[in-house]
C-alpha cells in the first residue's frame, strides 16, 4: 500500500497537473516526430532510392544519439534543471524534423534524424525529473505511467494524421507543416514551464567538473535498483519501439499482405493498447509495489509468445485475429518498460534521479538500436524474410531476462534496507 504524504513532499496540485501538463506536451511532440518516419518507411526508401538496412539506418543513428544522450541529459537535468534541458531539446528536434522536410538526399535526412534523435532525448528524463518535483513521492508510478500514456498519443498523430498527409499532401508540407507544432511548444515552455513549486527549491548542490560527473555516474550505477531498471526497460520496451519505429508497417504490408489502411489500424491499435495497460499498470504499482517484477516479467513472456506464434504460423500469412491480439500484447511494452523507473527511482536520492533515469532509458534505446539493425541486415541477406529477420528479437529477451533474474533479488533487499533506514531518520521525537 502507498504510504501517507511525507515531509518535504511537493503539494501537487492544479498548478502542478498545469505545469507538469506542459513538460507531456513537449513530450507528446517528440513523440510525434520520432514515430513518424515509421508510417513514412516505404516513402523514404523511394525518395532516397535507399535499401533495408539503409532505411534501418535512419532509427539506428536516430535511437543511438538517443541512447547516447541519456547519461549527458540526466547529468544536465540534475545540474542545470529541467526547464533549460527542455528549452534545448525543443530547438533541436524542432530543427531535425524542419531539416527533414527539406532533404533531398540521403546524407542531409541523417543528419536532420541525427538532430531530431539529440532533442528528443531530453524530454522523458526532464518529464520525469519535473513530475518528482511538482508531486509528491507517492504519485511517482503513476504519474511517469500517465506521462507516457500522453507521450504515446503521438504515435495517434503520426498514424491517424501524418500517414494520410504524406499522400495528400506530400512529403516536404507534412514533414515541414508538422515541425510547426515544436515552435508553438517552445513559446509555451519559455513562457510557463517552472522547475519546481515556490517554497520547494532544491538543496544547492556541489558540482565539481568531472569528479562530480563520475561520481553521479558511478554511485547511480552501484545501486542494483538501478541496474535491474535497465534491464526491465531494456527487455521490455524494444520490440513495440521496433514495430512503431519502423519495421512495422513494412512487415504488415510486404510480410502479411494487409493493405496500408489496414497495417495503419494495427499500429494505430498498439498505441491505444499501450494507453489503456498503462492507466492498469500505473494504477497497480501505486498500490503494490511488488507487483513490479511480476508485471514485467509476463509481459515479456507474453510477447514472446506471441512473436512466436506470428512469425513460426504454418501458413504464408497469420491470421487477423493473431495480429490483432499481437498488437495489443506490443501495447503492454511501453507500459511495463516504465517500470524500470519504478526499480531505479527509490534506489537513489532525489539528486540523483536525473542520472539513474538516464541509465534506465539508455536500456530499452540500446534494444531498440541493436534490433533495428539486425532487422535490416538480415532482412538483406535474406532476400527480405521477415520471419528470420524479426526472429532476432528472442536474443535480446533472453539477454535481457537473464539479467533481470539476476538482480532481482539484489535490488529486492537493498530497497528494503533503504525503506527501514528511511522511517528509522523519519522518527521525530517532540523536544
Amino acid at each position: 500500500m502507498t504510504s501517507a504524504q511525507l515531509p518535504g513532499d511537493p503539494p501537487g496540485g492544479r498548478r502542478a497537473v498545469a505545469v507538469w501538463g506542459l513538460g507531456v506536451a513537449v513530450y507528446f511532440v517528440a513523440i510525434t516526430y520520432r514515430t513518424s518516419l515509421g508510417v513514412a518507411g516505404i516513402d523514404a526508401a523511394e525518395r532516397f532510392h535507399i535499401n533495408a538496412s539503409a532505411l534501418s539506418t535512419f532509427s539506428i543513428l536516430q535511437v543511438l544519439v538517443y541512447a547516447g544522450m541519456q547519461i549527458p541529459v540526466g547529468l544536465m537535468v540534475d545540474r542545470l534543471g529541467t526547464r533549460k534541458v527542455l528549452m534545448l531539446g525543443v530547438v533541436l528536434f524542432t530543427l531535425g524534423q524542419f531539416g527533414f522536410a527539406l532533404s533531398h538526399s540521403y546524407p542531409m535526412a541523417l543528419v536532420s534524424r541525427a538532430l531530431l534523435g539529440c532533442g528528443d532525448a531530453m524530454t522523458f528524463i526532464s518529464v520525469l525529473r519535473l513530475g518528482s518535483r511538482w508531486f509528491p513521492a507517492r504519485r511517482g508510478p503513476m504519474i511517469a505511467q500517465v506521462a507516457a500514456l500522453f507521450g504515446m498519443a503521438g504515435n495517434l498523430v503520426s498514424t491517424l494524421v501524418i500517414a494520410r498527409a504524406l499522400h495528400s499532401a506530400g512529403w516536404t508540407t507534412t514533414f515541414a507543416g508538422s515541425a510547426l507544432g515544436g515552435v508553438a511548444i517552445l513559446v509555451l515552455v519559455l513562457l510557463f514551464l517552472k522547475d519546481h513549486p515556490k517554497g520547494y527549491e532544491p538543496a544547492p548542490a556541489s558540482h565539481m567538473g568531472a569528479d562530480y560527473v563520475r561520481r553521479q555516474i558511478a554511485d547511480a550505477w552501484r545501486e542494483p535498483g538501478t541496474r535491474l531498471g535497465m534491464w526491465v526497460h531494456f527487455t521490455t520496451q524494444f520490440p513495440a519501439m521496433v514495430f512503431l519505429l519502423l519495421w512495422g508497417m513494412p512487415f504488415l504490408v510486404e510480410a502479411e499482405g494487409l493493405s496500408r489502411a489496414t497495417a495503419g489500424q494495427l499500429l494505430t491499435l498498439i498505441v491505444l493498447s499501450n494507453m489503456a495497460v498503462g492507466l492498469v499498470y500505473g494504477q497497480v504499482i501505486a498500490r503494490h509495489h511488488a507487483a513490479r517484477a511480476p508485471l514485467a516479467l509476463g509481459t515479456v513472456g507474453a510477447t514472446a509468445l506471441l512473436w512466436g506464434a506470428v512469425l513460426l504460423w504454418p501458413s504464408a500469412h497469420a491470421p487477423m485475429w493473431l495480429l490483432i491480439v499481437l498488437c495489443v500484447v506490443l501495447g503492454a511494452c511501453g507500459p511495463a518498460s516504465m517500470i524500470g523507473f519504478d526499480f531505479a527511482r527509490p534506489a537513489n536520492p532525489p539528486e540523483r534521479t536525473g542520472t539513474a533515469s538516464g541509465i534506465v532509458n539508455m536500456g530499452g534505446f540500446t534494444a531498440s538500436m541493436t534490433t533495428l539493425l539486425a532487422v535490416g541486415v538480415l532482412l538483406d541477406l535474406t532476400g527480405e524474410n521477415f520471419r528470420i529477420a524479426f526472429a532476432s528479437v528472442f536474443v535480446l529477451q533472453a539477454l535481457g531476462l537473464a539479467q533481470i533474474l539476476r538482480l532481482r533479488g539484489r535490488a529486492h533487499r537493498r530497497e528494503r534496507e533503504r525503506v527501514v533506514a528511511s522511517r528509522v531518520e523519519a522518527v521525530h521525537v517532540p523536544a
